[in-house]
């Protein structure tokens, strides 16, 4: 539990620090980022339990990634993340799950994320802000990739890259589980 603590102030710190940066108001972050105030005062007090989809729409509103919310300081030149280490951000109905491994720094930053989803599990993503493109590598199994509607199948030894300011999903698809790579490449800055 104490974990779960620590991990809940950073994220409060990380979350005031760059809304503090971007010059956003509580009031202003939760309109563009569609939270309600009180969740964010909440939040910011290391109180309550944001989910993913939320997480998702605070780092786009602030120009961050959603790793750059959870993680404390940097410790060395080489980071080194093994996935059992990391704790799932989304967990499916059939086992399957969505770890965020890493974020590069810079000013374009790139996400890292495992994904297994099993077969006919999926999940719907909303659209991201303009910029951010997608990519997704499939080491085993298949999926589908569903963007602004349009089915995309995706086999083992394929990747797909899209503009993620639509709406997509990721689902999977045959009779194995899928394991894929995805990342996330941001623009600079928050959003208006």
């Amino acid at each position: 539990m104490a974990e779960a603590d620590a991990a809940l102030r950073t994220l409060a710190h990380n979350v005031r620090a760059a809304r503090t940066r971007a010059g956003l108001s509580l009031d202003e972050l939760g309109r563009r980022a569609k939270v309600s105030k009180g969740a964010l005062v909440g939040l910011e007090k290391a109180q309550g339990n944001p989910n993913f989809a939320t997480l998702v729409r605070l780092a786009d509103t602030l120009g961050v990634s959603v790793s750059a919310l959870l993680e404390g300081p940097a410790e060395g030149r080489v980071r080194v993340v093994s996935s059992d280490t990391v704790t799932p951000l989304w967990a499916g109905e059939q086992g399957g799950d969505a770890r965020l491994m890493l974020t590069t720094s810079g000013p374009a930053p790139v996400e890292v994320w495992r994904w297994r989803l099993h077969p006919g599990e999926e999940y719907p993503s909303h659209p991201h802000q303009a910029g951010v493109a997608e990519t997704v590598s499939v080491t085993a199994g298949r999926m589908v990739l569903v963007v602004d509607g349009t089915e995309h199948p995706v086999a083992a030894g394929q990747t797909a890259t899209f503009d993620g300011d639509v709406p997509h999903t990721y689902r999977g698809a045959g009779d194995a589980t899928c394991h894929l790579i995805m990342t996330v490449h941001l623009p600079h800055g928050p959003t208006t």
